[in-house]
């Protein structure tokens, strides 16, 4: 064989088997999914267990080396949070300054942003400032410190809060990336909408409910010791009292209820003083029937009635009563059923009643349920008090990963710190011995563990967790480190995997009745030069397919659109060139000579048509979004290949035809042209 031709059959087979190479990721991965997915519907846990465990990284692997479906293909969530810049306001004050008047004025600024929506809430801030807090004779810096002794103007104030809305969004978005990459959640589009917005896509998410918990984790990371004690309960008392009081029409305000801030023997005179109209010696329950009580004690204490309070009185737990207003110092435990938590975060949120708790403490529930209840089918939750001010932050975690307690084989996670953060857990933990520290995320504690001893070196074990896949998203929120402000799902839509269903088979219709139309019209006018046309086109779609693999890419329904149009355009290419020795022909030349004068001379016009589409869709990639960036990506890899099959591939069947010796090639024209020697 000669070394052209040699060559040319290369020029043929080499991007058959680059394609095939690049593509075999997608066939595994298929593959091993619809294996998988069959052990799911059999539902036996030991069979699946034992494939993740064989298949698992393999699977892994293969998707990210395949083609990857968007959300419109392939199903999954669309989500769009928004970062708690009020919050942010609220927590950047100095925590001593914080007082009624600067709590008004945060009110006020949350319900006008909940209202309006509006992106510059630093602006709604500064006018309920101005109405609210001037008149009474407060400014910025009492609230608030500017950081740069150069510059003590409300300016500077403004500019540093404006700089730390816009670290606390940039930092977001940085933290839910790495929260999803490291779920396992491939090809999502994560970008910033407005100031304070953040838009996600997450195709082929199976398991809605578990990405959806991961991503209302994405507030902070914080490490707050739990006050369950007499303190607390006192706290609780005032806002049954409070409850009760303005239920009842009496005009009772925060600061006489409030039992928090104050004193111990101000906060239990306080109380009494509250609660005077209680404390007669007469049972008020007297002479009532059970059901009587319960709606009697509900009315006395509408707070404290919606979760069960008990004591540790040594090694027992005696349930707490508040109709005597006795609470001796001690460990206390809260639990409240599913059903009633709505209400107490309501009743928590409530501005009169956050003025009792002040920001000394935070009332926040446990992350899951009570496995023990839970298993008989009850869900049961723990109520925490937490100190208001945090002792460490996420962003000193240096790694955590879920491991198995070799001691219990129970589910746990193992969490390393960096320098900093040993230190000051060596310390927080040295002056906390056998205290508990709530591990809090997103306004929900996951474990409150007991400190045993003094832990230094920065490595902790974490245990609690029910399950290794708790036990796994636990590690992969530790991991994310620290937001400067919370953030909240306020928009999600959840697109159906049978929806992504419908448009995959829409798409592959539609494709394959573009590609047939083609196909017989390239046959029916240009006859055995059509067939040649018809091989390139298709291997221009395998390469174009094969390529979006190699690079990472997307195939959305615009790429789909982008594809078939790429498949006309491939037909183009042939069509020039084809009608250019057609002309040649007609003009006398050799079939060898007008094949080599076809291909040489409509490569400009080739090129020109081309490189004009390139541009455009450069333009569209880099000034587009979403869909409009999938589209342009697919139509500038089908530009390449079918310069590549159109020119290259093409001509190389056709000189190899000729060198085998073939006399006679139909190109459609009325009648067979012969080869002159």
């Amino acid at each position: 064989m000669k070394q052209g031709t040699i060559g040319r059959w290369l020029t043929l087979a080499l991007p058959l088997v680059f394609a095939g190479v690049l593509l075999f990721p997608t066939y595994r991965a298929w593959d091993l999914e619809t294996k998988r997915q069959e052990i799911v519907n059999s539902k036996n846990e030991a069979t699946l267990a034992a494939f993740d465990k064989e298949n698992g990284d393999a699977l892994r692997k293969a998707k990210d080396s395949g083609v990857k479906l968007g959300l419109d293909l392939r199903g999954g969530i669309y989500v769009t949070m928004e970062v708690d810049i009020v919050r942010l306001l609220e927590e950047s004050a100095m925590r001593d300054a914080v007082d009624e008047t600067f709590l008004d004025v945060i009110q006020k600024t949350h319900d006008q942003a909940e209202a309006e929506g509006g992106d510059d809430v630093l602006k709604l801030f500064r006018k309920n400032f101005d109405a609210i807090a001037r008149p009474k004779g407060r400014s910025l810096f009492s609230y608030y410190d500017s950081g740069d002794s150069r510059d003590l103007t409300e300016e500077a104030i403004l500019k540093k809060l404006d700089r730390n809305i816009t670290e606390a969004v940039d930092q977001a978005i940085e933290v839910i990336r790495q929260r999803i990459d490291k779920y396992g959640v491939s090809e999502t589009t994560i970008q910033k909408q407005g100031t304070r917005r953040i838009v996600l896509e997450l195709p082929g998410v199976r398991d809605e409910g578990e990405v959806r918990q991961l991503l209302q984790t994405t507030a902070r990371l914080e490490f707050k010791l739990v006050r369950n004690n007499a303190e607390i309960i006192r706290a609780f008392y005032a806002i049954d009292q409070l409850m009760k009081a303005k239920k009842a029409g009496m005009n009772v305000n925060a600061t006489t209820a409030t039992v928090a801030v104050a004193t111990d023997s101000t906060k239990k005179d306080t109380t009494k003083a509250v609660a005077a109209a209680d404390t007669t010696k007469k049972d008020p329950y007297a002479g009532l029937n059970d059901e009587q009580k319960r709606k009697k004690y509900k009315e006395d204490y509408p707070f404290t009635s919606l979760f069960l309070t008990t004591f540790k009185n040594g090694d027992k737990m005696v349930p707490v009563g508040f109709e005597k207003n006795e609470f001796p110092e001690g460990e206390y435990t809260f639990q409240i059923p599913a059903e009633q938590t709505e209400e107490f975060e309501k009743t928590v949120a409530r501005p009169d009643v956050r003025r009792i708790l002040t920001n000394e403490y935070q009332v926040v529930l446990s992350a899951k349920p009570e496995p023990f209840y839970e298993k008989q089918g009850v869900k049961i939750y723990d109520i925490y008090a937490l100190k208001g001010e945090s002792e460490l932050t996420g962003d000193v975690i240096s790694d955590a990963h879920a491991t198995f307690d070799p001691t219990t084989n129970s589910p746990m996670v193992v969490m390393d710190m960096n320098s900093d953060g040993a230190e000051r857990w060596a310390r927080i933990t040295g002056a906390n011995i056998k205290k508990r520290i709530g591990i809090v995320l997103d306004g929900r504690v996951y474990s409150a563990p007991t400190v045993q001893n003094k832990i230094t070196g920065g490595r902790s074990q974490i245990t609690g967790s029910s399950t290794i896949d708790e036990a796994h998203l636990l590690e992969i929120v530790l991991k994310a480190g620290a937001l400067k402000a919370p953030v909240k799902i306020v928009e999600e839509r959840v697109v159906g995997p049978s929806l992504g269903e419908d448009s995959i088979r829409t798409g592959i219709l539609s494709s394959a009745v573009a590609a047939i139309l083609v196909i017989l019209f390239m046959l029916i006018y240009y006859v055995s030069a059509g067939v040649i046309a018809d091989v390139a086109v298709m291997v221009n779609m395998l390469l174009v397919v094969a390529c979006l693999a190699a690079f990472g890419g997307t195939l959305t329904l615009p790429g789909i659109a982008g594809l078939i149009l790429t498949l006309g355009m491939a037909v183009d290419v042939n069509i020039l060139i084809y009608e250019r020795i057609r002309e040649e022909l007609r003009h006398g030349r050799s079939l060898r000579a007008a094949v080599d004068v076809g291909f040489s001379r409509a490569l400009n016009a080739i090129l020109d048509s081309n490189v004009t589409t390139m541009i455009t869709g450069i333009i569209l990639y880099y000034l587009g979004s979403g869909p409009i960036k999938g589209f342009a990506v697919t139509l500038m890899i089908g530009i390449i290949m079918t310069l590549f099959t159109g020119v290259m591939l093409s001509r190389a069947v056709m000189e190899i035809l000729l060198a085998r010796g073939v006399t006679e090639f139909n190109l459609g024209q009325p009648r067979t042209i012969t080869t002159q020697n």
